[in-house]
């Protein structure tokens, strides 16, 4: 299957897009980590895109869409593939639909102060980077990292004023893709509160009820 993911941050959209990847066999690609492989690997297009990085500015759309059709290009990739933070608006979207077809857009949907609370409730180990929520999985000793003792940090990502930011920058420009998916009809709408497995099994009927 060809699915792209949306949502607002802290919906769940990279957790379950490894689970998905998992159950239909193609892989979970991350525009996140292929513009830090192609930085680190300092390719042409990690070269252009770095300074925007560096300087707190999103990579121009060209980049980031040159980026991906190179990935998709990939053996691993040709029969299926799980997009996770790509398209991020209707020209990648555009840009996506003359790459490939795609066969559902799974929109995972929280109410706003859940994902507040989702997203601040996050804890990071500063160490081995094994990530805890302190209402869904809290470490067993508070404060601390079960695998490595390691002292557990907020990252800044997590704090409340930057979720809120994060939520009106997707409201602005993320969600007009909803409507452009609705229109071709690939929209699947699924609620991602709850547990893991829960919602995972609410995405499988909903993608298994598209397909009937």
């Amino acid at each position: 299957m060809k699915l792209v993911l949306l949502g607002p941050p802290g919906a769940g959209k990279g957790t379950q897009a490894v689970l998905l990847a998992e159950h239909f066999g193609g892989p979970h690609i991350s525009t996140g980590d292929i513009l830090r492989r192609h930085v680190a690997e300092k390719t042409d297009l990690g070269k252009k895109a770095e300074k925007y990085i560096r300087e707190g500015k999103l990579v121009p759309d060209d980049l980031v869409i040159e980026m991906v059709r190179t990935r998709l290009r990939q053996k691993d990739a040709r029969k299926g593939f799980i997009l996770d933070g790509f398209p991020r608006n209707r020209e990648q979207a555009t840009a996506l639909d003359g790459m490939t077809k795609v066969d559902a857009a799974l929109l995972l949907f929280l109410d706003p102060e859940d994902l507040i609370k989702r997203s601040t409730g996050r804890r990071v180990c500063e160490n081995c980077e094994a990530v805890y929520h302190l209402l869904t999985n809290p470490p067993k000793k508070p404060g601390f990292c079960d695998r490595c003792h390691s002292k557990l940090i907020v990252r800044e990502d997590d704090r409340e004023e930057t979720v809120r930011r994060r939520i009106e920058v997707y409201e602005e420009q993320t969600k007009p893709l909803v409507s452009y998916y609705k229109t071709k009809g690939l929209l699947v709408q699924v609620y991602g509160s709850g547990i893991i497995d829960e919602i995972f099994e609410r995405v499988i009927e909903a993608l298994s009820q598209r397909k009937r």
